[in-house]
């Protein structure tokens, strides 16, 4: 009897201390102090600068209690994965920032809505996160969002207007919204649960009709995502080569299709090619995009400096180049090295999914976040024809910005689950051990 009291008080005191050295780490809080000085520094000073601006000094306070909000509040509800949050979080907030330093004598105030979309996203990401973790029958919600989606895709051909060539737009109350960015959740929860329950027709049909509606409104980049993010997951599903293949050559084709019915894409396939020789009219955005890079070296002009407005839609396609030129190729490489860990980082979450619903969600939202920003920046650094789709949770747009936190959410909603299955395995390995003694498991 004695002896088990002595093993129980030294499990305990492991215990203890393991709890102690946790809290004195904390490598989490300090990574988030540092975020919310920084943004809190960066929109002080650039309010300080010149005319004193007071939305400035809200957004100097505002930012960074959404940050620490979205990274340390948040999860004292369910277990998250605070790195994937703090990547997310800062991307969101460094668009807001630079946003808010190109609208100073613009007369704009992109930077101000930015942080409204920002705290709606953070509000999609916590409804998804909330979805996977506790919905359970999905199967009369998946149908009825199948339904909503179906009507949401084809209302741009009804009452759509039209932005650099795609009808893909519609003004609801003088607001505009873009209807195929808050389907591409409902995709990934449609593909997710037909896949995992090896049901091809539901899925296929859904799909193939998404992109006949992108393709009648023009919209190439969003449908190359669609595309892209589905034949990828039916390659992971099923592990069919021969099928998969022939999905790829079949993009092909459509590209090729595309480009000859199309003139705005023969446009842009032109002004990749060569920008220059249409600098004075359709290359004189890329032309803009590659000097500021250039302009900004290694370590920027300097925050609030540089010409940034000189580039066409800077604050949608090119913002890559608007970030570079201000903070420096450096810094840009970083923001691409904060996407890559963000991808690995979904990619692992997937892989460690028991669920294949839930790995296939995952996935879906990894590969689509990963997709997107790939033709993005490739674009505006002319490795392939810019297509116009937005930079996640950076460009300016509401749409855009809530959708990416949303899938955000798919992921972190995951990650949630795969962490209550590791702690209902400790706890089963204590109680295994206390019961018969067996060598005590380490917890997660």
């Amino acid at each position: 009897m004695s002896k088990k009291k002595n093993d129980l008080s030294r499990a305990q005191r492991r215990e203890n201390e393991r709890t102690a050295a946790k809290r004195r780490r904390r490598p989490d809080r300090r990574l988030v102090s540092a975020m919310m000085l920084f943004f809190f520094s960066a929109f002080l000073l650039i309010s300080l600068n010149g005319e004193i601006r007071l939305d400035g000094f809200v957004l100097a306070a505002v930012v960074p209690l959404m940050l620490y909000i979205a990274i340390m509040w948040m999860p004292r509800f369910f277990p998250a994965d605070k790195l994937l949050l703090a990547i997310a979080n800062f991307l969101c907030a460094l668009g807001v920032l630079v946003l808010y330093v190109t609208d100073r004598g613009a007369g704009t105030s992109r930077g101000v809505q930015q942080a409204m979309y920002y705290g709606v996203g953070i509000l999609a990401m916590l409804v998804c996160i909330l979805l996977v973790r506790y919905v359970r029958r999905w199967d009369f919600l998946i149908a009825l969002i199948m339904l909503g989606s179906a009507g949401l895709m084809v209302l741009p051909l009804a009452i759509g207007t039209e932005q650099n060539g795609a009808t893909n737009w519609i003004v609801i109350s003088g607001i505009s919204l873009q209807p195929s960015e808050m389907v591409k959740i409902a995709l990934l929860l449609i593909l997710g649960w037909y896949m995992s329950q090896h049901r091809f027709w539901p899925w296929f049909l859904f799909a193939g009709f998404c992109l006949l509606a992108l393709m009648l409104q023009k919209d190439l980049g969003t449908a190359l995502i669609y595309y892209t993010t589905t034949l990828f997951l039916f390659w992971a599903t099923t592990g069919n080569l021969p099928l998969t293949g022939l999905g790829v050559l079949g993009g092909c084709g459509a590209a090729v299709a595309g480009y000859q019915m199309f003139a705005h894409v023969k446009k842009r396939v032109a002004i990749w090619r060569n920008p220059w020789l249409y600098y004075e009219t359709s290359g004189y955005q890329m032309v803009q995009a590659l000097m500021a890079i250039a302009s900004g070296g290694l370590f920027g002009v300097g925050l609030g400096l540089g010409s940034p407005r000189v580039i066409p839609v800077y604050f949608s396609d090119a913002i890559f180049a608007v970030i570079c030129e201000q903070f420096g190729i450096l810094f840009g490489v970083l923001v691409l090295v904060m996407y890559v860990i963000l991808i690995l980082r979904g990619a692992s979450i997937a892989n460690s999914a028991r669920s294949s619903f839930h790995a296939i969600l995952a996935m879906g939202a990894t590969v689509m976040l990963g997709v997107q920003t790939f033709v993005i920046i490739g674009g505006v650094m002319k490795l392939i024809p810019l297509t116009g789709v937005t930079m996640p949770f950076v460009s300016y747009g509401g749409t855009s910005l809530v959708s990416c936190m949303g899938l955000i959410g798919l992921i972190q909603g995951v990650s949630s689950v795969n962490q209550d299955d590791l702690d209902y395995d400790y706890q089963i390995s204590r109680s295994l051990q206390e019961m018969y003694g067996m060598p005590e498991a380490e917890e997660y």
